[in-house]
């Protein structure tokens, strides 16, 4: 059985001292990896990841994902450098296209899978210590840009999330692993080892180069219902968008459009009650210890090599649910997870 990875994940809208005690919390726990989102308009990752890199000794760590419309490359190579030097050979870096950066007032870079690969050149010579110049259809840099500090030991693993065939398609050229955000179905991970096949196959990669990461909200409690209804709530703020991504969901779109409807008003609640069992458990993970366990398993044998398990985790704190996967998620997994 191939060696399979579980990481935790953190939305990035909190206190200074708060990233800092749950990666102590974190830390106590055989994660894997543990990953801040870069969503606008919460904090920026590097901030968190500066705060809680030094009190992190095991896990790797890094942001899922960050935009180079947001970000320029020149920027996301720094802060990788910088974050590499508190936590040596224990970085990775996480891109993405974005979402609902119009709604931001924010211009997506385009054609979108040209600003990608040109952003992946510009941080990958940046970092390696190379002339950081391009002369691109997206950006254009001088030839005598060079990174003026200094530079990490090891080569960075490269992380691209996305649903979409061409940038899945990049990733197999390009990256490491390949993040689906927003996703606890196993259907979907074929799918997408499909797409990342066609860039592996473009690049002279073996099939299955491309590790493939799935991660969503996760609530856990020993209140099963407690778990599954505040879950219910989270998920009907994105459950819209992801249904329209996820071709091998056969759910009625009068039903999303309900939904959405609900949450556009405000109405959690409503909204909630709409969402059936089994279309929940294909965008997050909820429940007590058990159903998360189950969840897991069925995704790494449906192919998954890292599961991430994302924002909020408890009903009422955090840590009440990273405590229950600590204690009982992480052990009952050992023999998915041992070489």
């Amino acid at each position: 059985m191939t060696q399979r990875e579980l990481s935790i994940a953190f939305q990035t809208d909190k206190r200074a001292r708060d990233y800092i005690n749950l990666a102590k919390l974190a830390d106590q726990y055989d994660f894997d990896a543990v990953t801040v989102y870069c969503d606008a308009p919460y904090h920026p990752s590097f901030g968190p990841l500066l705060l809680m890199a030094p009190h992190i000794s095991k896990a790797r760590i890094g942001p899922a994902g960050l935009s180079p419309s947001r970000l320029h490359p020149l920027d996301i190579a720094a802060g990788t450098a910088l974050l590499a030097d508190l936590a040596p050979e224990r970085v990775y870096l996480g891109l993405v296209r974005g979402g609902w950066l119009a709604e931001h007032g924010i211009r997506e870079l385009t054609p979108p899978i040209l600003a990608m690969r040109e952003s992946i050149d510009i941080i990958r010579n940046l970092l390696a210590g190379e002339s950081a110049a391009c002369a691109g259809n997206v950006f254009q840099i001088a030839e005598h840009v060079r990174a003026p500090y200094p530079l990490p030991t090891t080569k960075i693993p490269l992380q691209i999330g996305t649903w979409g065939p061409q940038m899945a398609a990049l990733a197999g050229e390009t990256a490491d692993e390949l993040k689906i955000g927003g996703s606890a179905n196993p259907d979907v991970i074929p799918v997408i080892a499909d797409f990342i096949a066609a860039g592996e196959a473009r690049a002279g990669r073996p099939r299955g180069t491309v590790n493939i990461v799935i991660g969503a909200v996760s609530v856990v409690d020993d209140d099963r219902e407690a778990a599954r209804w505040m879950a219910r709530k989270a998920v009907s703020l994105y459950m819209p968008i992801v249904s329209k991504l996820d071709t091998t969901l056969s759910i009625d779109p009068d039903l999303m459009k309900r939904v959405g409807a609900h949450v556009k008003a405000g109405e959690d609640e409503q909204a909630a009650r709409l969402i059936p069992d089994d279309i929940l458990d294909r965008f997050l993970f909820a429940g007590a210890p058990a159903d998360v366990i189950a969840q897991c398993e069925r995704l790494y044998d449906a192919g998954a090599q890292r599961i991430e398990l994302g924002t909020p985790h408890g009903v009422k704190q955090a840590a009440t649910g990273i405590n229950l996967i600590g204690k009982q998620v992480i052990p009952a997994l050992k023999a998915w997870r041992q070489p």
